[in-house]
């Protein structure tokens, strides 16, 4: 199906008849599929939505603006407020599709006046196929357009940024979204045959039995159906229920997220913290003491230890230059009383001179000595005070200092955090409010959480019911009516009816098992971070989705940011589409609602251009900018553009050809 033009006359804020060309260009081998309306807010997008839902499913369309109102009061307030009497107004779509294997275009009318709609409080449909009019294809129009494009899946191709954030932030996807799925994938048709079978058993019942036996068996199914009726009520309000409890659930987190960023955990543990700031104050003070008691030793030699390196160098010199001259002393002394001994000895002079001259040239300091000027004088004690100071006590006392200044730093920065978590405690009447929004929001939740469980209780009670009344009327209908045929046709209607369960199930996995394959792969085509998701699981009870990294391990939901979760549900729609099989144009109204830019490049550069045969997006500027469409146009992705200018003044919409850019 391609849609190809819509026309619009005194439809909402568009004045007098105005026509859209939504074909897609062809230029050779290259399709731009993309139709890009652009309008700001409250300017007429959501009302070209409106219009293709009312021009294809009339009173069943799923209008934005219609909320609980009659179909002539919601057409009435369809009107154009500048539209006369006279007038009428219409909405108007020219497609393209295929019967009986050829291409055929049909153009499908709805239009209205007040006058008319007193008097039979609906439109007027008019169809045409190939420009000829078919008055049988008018009069079962709602049966035929579900060949076309199904009620039931349309939410999946006609869709807007909201829905998609309201289907991202849910765990499982709402019932209208759960049936179109399984109207998509053809799991509906097992249990509409079901459901027929349970009707034809029960026409050969009515058949079958005798007057007597007729009356209690239409008693039976009187309340049956009255049963059946309690049920979906109990069903609905089940589902009312449970989206309460998510939206409180969300108010909750809300409640207690502001009380967290607010300063109200601050507050609540004022008390607490103040004491641990006194504690790590205390543990500061006894630090600082320690500091000071390493201080008032030899620690501030410290400041001065290369000055001592060289006094002990200076003081060893001196020593050892006082220890030589006590030796060559001793020496000396020693060669004089030789001299004396040789003398007595009668030696002759020459001799004991050269004896002589040797002893004193042997005892003469050496030449190269450079002898060391006595500054300190100090003894071997002392010296032995001072190496002591410099190889063993000062580096003990500088290391210990060191390690007690990195304690005192950890100690500083403890206080210095206390001291920060105290500045952004919320004041008291700030903390009440705080602390009151998120007791409402928890007295509110446990409430819902009640009335939620109270609901599934009736429910499941009414199911109960629900088969012990089948069941009775099963029996009874077995014990009173025994002819052969009518045993044949129940026997068989429930072996067929268990053998759809089995199909359907089997069905459902075969399905979702290709849908998971190709949800997973859009997912991950339209991820930056292709590595953060491996498989995409689909339960089969609720269509709920689960993620697992490359290694098999579960990715919790909440671990994907705002913009993923999006990216997620836009793979969910885009797979769904994918498996079907149906060729079917796809609308989206606010399209990249609070993507980032890294998401937003993926959605324009990979999903506009591929999704589908025909993209129709309605779009704001600050959604699709000026970067956003020039991607677009490089890529010739873009079939047409419009524009839809507002004019506050008048309260009307012209659509004209271009773009913001």
């Amino acid at each position: 199906m391609i849609f190809l033009e819509l026309t619009l006359e005194n439809f909402g804020p568009y004045r007098g008849k105005q026509v859209i060309n939504l074909r897609p260009q062809t230029a050779g081998e290259t399709v731009s599929p993309i139709i890009l309306c652009g309008g700001m807010n409250g300017g007429g997008k959501t009302t070209l939505m409106d219009a293709i839902r009312l021009v294809l499913y009339g009173s069943r369309a799923q209008c934005s603006t219609r909320g609980n109102l009659a179909y002539s009061e919601f057409l009435k307030q369809a009107i154009n407020k500048h539209t006369q009497p006279h007038e009428e107004t219409s909405v108007e779509l020219l497609f393209e599709h295929i019967l009986n294997n050829m291409q055929v275009e049909f153009r499908v009318k709805r239009r209205w006046k007040p006058d008319t709609l007193k008097n039979k409080n609906k439109d007027t449909l008019g169809v045409l196929i190939d420009d000829w009019p078919d008055s049988a294809l008018i009069e079962t129009w709602d049966e035929r357009i579900e060949d076309f494009f199904p009620l039931g899946i349309s939410n999946l191709f006609l869709f807007d940024g909201e829905q998609v954030k309201e289907l991202a932030e849910l765990d499982a996807p709402p019932p209208i979204v759960t049936q179109a799925i399984e109207s998509l994938l053809g799991l509906e048709l097992a249990e509409r045959l079901s459901a027929d079978l349970t009707i034809l058993v029960n026409r050969k019942r009515k058949e079958l039995a005798e007057a007597s036996e007729l009356a209690t068996l239409e008693e039976i199914e009187a309340k049956l159906n009255k049963q059946n009726q309690e049920f979906e009520v109990a069903e609905a309000e089940v589902i009312r229920l449970d989206g309460e409890l998510k939206k409180a659930h969300i108010r909750q987190q809300e409640a207690r997220d502001k009380f967290r960023t607010e300063g109200g955990k601050v507050a609540q543990e004022k008390e607490q913290i103040e004491a641990q700031l006194k504690a790590e104050q205390e543990k500061a003070r006894t630090q600082r003491d320690r500091l000071r008691e390493q201080a008032a030793g030899s620690l501030p030699l410290g400041l001065i230890q290369p000055l001592l390196e060289r006094a002990k160098m200076q003081g060893e010199k001196e020593l050892q230059q006082k220890r030589t001259q006590i030796a060559r002393d001793v020496i000396v002394e020693r060669d004089e009383r030789l001299l004396n001994y040789l003398e007595t000895l009668k030696i002759k002079g020459n001799t004991l001179e050269q004896v002589r001259t040797f002893l004193e040239t042997d005892t003469r300091p050496d030449g190269t000595e450079n002898p060391t000027e006595i500054w300190l004088d100090m003894d071997e004690d002392t010296l032995s005070q001072l190496s002591n100071l410099l190889e063993r006590e000062l580096p003990n006392q500088i290391a210990q200092t060191r390690s007690q200044q990195e304690e005192l730093k950890q100690i500083q920065d403890a206080i210095a955090a206390k001291e920060r978590q105290l500045t952004v405690a919320a004041p008291p009447e700030v903390y009440e409010q705080l602390l009151q929004a998120v007791t409402d929001a928890a007295s509110h939740l446990a409430k819902l959480q009640t009335a939620y469980e109270a609901a599934k209780e009736k429910r499941d009670r009414c199911k109960i019911t629900i088969e012990k009344t089948k069941k009775e009327l099963s029996e009874y209908s077995r014990s009173t009516i025994d002819r052969k045929n009518a045993d044949h046709i129940i026997d068989t209607s429930e072996r067929v009816q268990k053998t759809l369960v089995q199909f359907r199930e089997r069905l459902t996995l075969k399905k979702l098992n290709k849908l998971e394959i190709e949800v997973t792969e859009c997912f991950r085509y339209l991820l930056h971070k292709s590595d953060l998701v491996h498989r995409v699981a689909i339960a089969t009870q609720d269509f709920s989705l689960s993620l697992y990294d490359p290694q098999g391990q579960p990715v919790p939901k909440h671990r994907l940011s705002a913009g993923e979760k999006q990216l997620l549900a836009i793979a969910f729609l885009w797979g769904l589409a994918r498996v079907s099989g149906r060729q079917l144009p796809i609308a989206i109204d606010t399209p990249l609602g609070r993507l980032d830019s890294s998401h937003r490049h993926n959605l324009i550069e990979r999903y506009f251009p591929a999704a589908s045969h025909q993209m129709i997006l309605l779009s704001t500027d600050t959604e699709i900018g000026e970067a956003e469409v020039k991607t677009l146009r490089e890529q010739d992705a873009i079939g047409r553009e419009y524009l839809l200018k507002y004019d506050p003044k008048q309260r009307q919409t012209a659509i004209a050809p271009g773009y913001f850019f």
